[in-house]
């Protein structure tokens, strides 16, 4: 049990490479919108694995909360520009948003 935090940096490290991955062949706003929390899922599993490993697992924990409470509140502000970006050009393509140029 003490070697499973490898484990936990595996599949961290997989979360991160899957959501760069999106990051690189989408053009969609809510694809490039999953990818990107997808990136970020996998920071936060990788901040514990090494808190877990360091032996400091309580101020992990602590960072990743606070990592979550912040999150929140972007992923509101983004979801919320997203749905006006759609309004605007009834489309989510990334291309269609050089339109947006004032």
């Amino acid at each position: 049990m003490s070697n499973a935090w490898y484990l936990y940096l595996f599949f961290a490290a997989a979360l991160v490479l899957a959501g760069l991955l999106g990051l690189l062949l989408n053009r969609n706003l809510i694809r490039l919108f999953i990818a990107i929390e997808v990136v970020g899922k996998g920071v936060s599993l990788l901040l514990l694995s090494t808190g877990f490993a360091k032996g400091s697992i309580l101020t992990a924990q602590a960072l990743v909360v606070t990592y979550i409470v912040i999150e929140v509140s972007l992923v509101a502000t983004a979801l919320a520009l997203i749905i006006n970006v759609y309004r605007h050009g009834k489309s989510l393509d990334v291309r269609g948003l050089a339109k947006l140029k004032g």
